[in-house]
């Protein structure tokens, strides 16, 4: 955006700022849209609150225990396989 197309808003007695249409619309931030907001040397960053907490794979492994002998990767790929078709033929 050239600076002749910068937008400007007012805080509010609240504290309250208005987004500009034209970014709430291009960024698709409705109504209810949770925002962090974040302190930078240039002015204050807005970004939409992510929908799921960041993990890592050290979180994670090991949530779905397989008690039993290792599936080989012919065996996982008819699985997969027979997903497919099973959902294929409800459709």
């Amino acid at each position: 955006m050239a600076n002749a197309d910068k937008l400007t808003t007012t805080v509010s007695t609240k504290g309250q700022v208005i987004l500009p249409s034209a970014i709430r619309q291009r960024r698709e931030w409705g109504a209810g849209t949770r925002l962090v907001v974040e302190e930078t040397p240039e002015g204050v960053l807005l970004k939409p609150v992510p929908a799921f907490a960041e993990t890592r794979p050290e979180d994670v492994f090991g949530v779905l225990a397989w008690k039993g002998k290792p599936k080989t990767l012919e065996e996982m790929d008819a699985g997969v396989l027979a997903e497919a078709k099973r959902r294929h033929a409800r459709d």
